[in-house]
């Protein structure tokens, strides 16, 4: 099953404490107020406990977007 911006939402409303938050499939890190590189860190554990992945070191650093998340995280299963 494919996952999409409505399976990440919820992890980035609260590892960045806040319900407001919205992303897209474009947004990035200089976009999303207090997505900072600490709560990138924090982003990626909650996106690899909540599915049961884990993503490669390389992956993480070519991530542009959160569309990039959702591409790697459909190319895990």
């Amino acid at each position: 099953m494919e996952k999409t911006i409505n399976d990440l939402l919820p992890i980035f409303r609260d590892v960045l404490e806040n319900d407001e938050i919205e992303v897209n499939e474009q947004s990035a890190a200089k976009d999303v107020p207090g997505w900072d590189s600490l709560n990138h860190i924090y982003i990626v554990v909650a996106i690899e406990k909540k599915f049961k992945v884990k993503f490669k070191s390389l992956q993480i650093q070519s991530w542009k977007c959160v569309g990039d998340i959702l591409r790697d995280l459909n190319a895990l299963g």
